[in-house]
């Protein structure tokens, strides 16, 4: 897996400034001397089995770092092993930053995957629940918000939904939008029905707890 990750990222740039990072290494690890000829453009056309411009941009990224010095007809010279250094470092902390970023779009991506299995299966508990409570209709799994309801107009967190009934809301539809995981702060408004998963009689108790006036 480490592999294909680095495979990628060389890929991610230019072949002539690969070439160039690949020089740079040797030089920052002092494998040449100051003043040391090393290559000449077509040399390093042959090594690396890339065409004369290629090797040609490659060197040019090294003069404009002041890392070597070309001259025609002289070749390649070491000038600084300090601005190798420099440069390495510098290719180090953009790769980094592409990793973070390569990370971070991947936790995007399986984010986005969860929360569509959470719908699909958020929709799935729903109809489960409405063909459950069409065969028992002594545990309801719904409820419809009427005008009678105490609690109009008023979030669910305001009316703390889950501390008095111990059920949990799983959605609202609210005409022709179902609401998934609506949070505590969405309104219940006259026709709306209530999803929600109960816990032992709380299923009762929602009733009771909307409704008091119709509980003798």
């Amino acid at each position: 897996m480490e592999d294909k990750t680095n495979n990628r990222s060389k890929t991610q740039i230019p072949r002539y400034q690969q070439i160039a990072i690949e020089i740079a290494s040797r030089i920052a690890s002092e494998e040449y001397q100051i003043g040391e000829k090393v290559y000449a453009r077509s040399a390093i056309a042959s090594q690396y089995g890339v065409s004369s411009e290629t090797a040609r941009r490659a060197i040019c990224v090294l003069c404009d770092l002041g890392i070597v010095i070309s001259e025609k007809g002289s070749g390649v010279t070491i000038k600084s092993h300090q601005n190798a250094v420099t440069f390495i470092k510098h290719y180090r902390k953009r790769q980094t930053i592409d990793s973070i970023k390569d990370n971070l779009m991947k936790s995007i991506t399986r984010q986005q995957s969860e929360m569509k299995i959470l719908n699909n299966c958020l929709s799935d508990l729903i109809t489960a629940s409405e063909h459950f409570r069409s065969m028992n209709p002594f545990m309801p799994f719904e409820t419809r918000i009427t005008s009678e309801c105490i609690f109009l107009n008023k979030t669910i967190a305001e009316i703390q939904f889950w501390e008095y009934t111990g059920a949990t809301v799983l959605a609202i539809q609210r005409e022709d939008t179902l609401l998934k995981s609506p949070g505590p702060h969405v309104t219940l408004l006259e026709h709306d029905i209530l999803y929600f998963l109960p816990q032992e009689d709380s299923s009762q108790r929602v009733k009771n707890f909307l409704y008091p006036l119709k509980v003798k």
